[in-house]
């Protein structure tokens, strides 16, 4: 029975034999997978063992197994406060606070998150410490020594092999795609943490699949989504900054690369050469430049300055130059296509020429 399990469960732990009560509580949930309690309870065990993005996998399925229950919101936010995810933590302690009024275990750790998050540290402090005015529990046996490990070190527990997972990113999100053909959309769950991803693949029947890794780079959980393919779940990671993750995993001192805003515009090939190099672009604008303040005189001056009407035209204006240039043998230069679109333009020779049309 999972009640005897779980009873066990709360006796390794108290004789801190964790990674029993860990194994214990795991085949509880085999047997009864809809109790919130055999979760909150195993994210304790894995909270003394380390296992924060376990714990915080465990934690969350309590709290959506039963939004009432402040044990697991605690948990979670403890889980996460250890992970330097402050603001996930505060989220959580926030919750569980309105559930469990008068516990000043939650306002507790509110203030140290808002502290942590206005200095961006993590406080120096007895591992496994409690707050100094934390309320006795009541009704659990495994409240009896609370946890509050803030350890900045973090053991990540390796994905199951049972489906392949690969990413690719882009400037603006991280596109993680986990290969697992034909599974029902209400048998995964998929979670987000400041830098945490949290899946989980629950089918009916089968082994339970969960990928809980300590991400590269942070997040912005409210920008996440995920989709459920008929060949994959599809998982969108929205980045908090536009850094480039040279993994999925975070990895202690790894280097962290900025995008840069460095036009990507094409350059000319340069060669090497014992003469000076010459700035084509600054040549070329200084050419133009003197085109454009160019002094002309008589036709040239008259030809650019049709050149200049024809190259701002509309389209009916450029038309209406071209037949009545070519119409006229380049006697007539009209800009008005009312006028000369509905006739034959006729030539005008100059004072003292005439005329003569040319016979082929």
């Amino acid at each position: 029975m999972a009640s005897d399990l779980a009873t066990k469960a709360k006796e390794a732990f108290i004789d801190d034999h964790f990674e029993l009560a860990v194994d214990l509580y795991s085949q509880a949930i085999v047997i009864d997978s809809q109790n919130p309690e055999l979760f909150s309870d195993r994210a304790q065990a894995n909270i003394k063992l380390k296992n924060f993005t376990d714990a915080v996998a465990d934690a969350s399925k309590a709290m959506e197994l039963d939004p009432s229950n402040p044990k697991a919101y605690l948990r979670k936010g403890t889980a996460c406060f250890s992970l330097e995810e402050y603001q996930t933590a505060k989220t959580a302690f926030e919750v569980g606070s309105k559930l469990a009024q008068g516990d000043t275990r939650f306002t507790d750790w509110i203030k140290k998150c808002d502290k942590c998050i206005e200095i961006g540290e993590v406080p120096t402090q007895s591992s496994d410490a409690t707050p100094t005015n934390a309320v006795a529990p009541s009704s659990t046996t495994n409240d009896v020594e609370e946890v509050m490990d803030i350890s900045s070190e973090v053991i990540t527990t390796p994905a199951k092999p049972k489906y392949r997972h690969e990413f690719y990113q882009k400037p603006e999100e991280v596109v993680v795609t986990i290969f697992a053909k034909g599974i029902p959309a209400n048998s995964v769950s998929v979670n987000y943490g400041e830098q945490i991803l949290s899946v989980t693949i629950d089918v009916p029947g089968e082994d339970p699949y969960t990928f809980q890794p300590r991400l590269f780079g942070k997040i912005v959980p409210a920008k996440c989504r995920y989709d459920v393919l008929s060949t994959k779940v599809e998982i969108r990671l929205a980045k908090a900054e536009s850094i480039h993750w040279t993994s999925l995993e975070f990895v202690n001192n790894s280097l962290v690369v900025r995008q840069s805003n460095v036009s990507t515009a094409i350059q000319r090939p340069s060669y090497p050469s014992s003469k000076p190099t010459k700035d084509w672009d600054k040549l070329e604008a200084q050419v133009k430049r003197e085109e454009k303040d160019e002094k002309l005189d008589g036709d040239a001056a008259l030809n650019k300055f049709f050149r200049d009407i024809y190259k701002d035209a509309d389209d009916d204006t450029r038309r209406a130059m071209r037949k009545s240039f070519v119409e006229s043998s380049g006697t007539v230069l009209s800009t008005n296509w009312k006028e000369v679109g509905s006739k034959v333009v006729e030539g005008t020779p100059p004072d003292g020429m005439e005329m003569k049309k040319w016979e082929y």
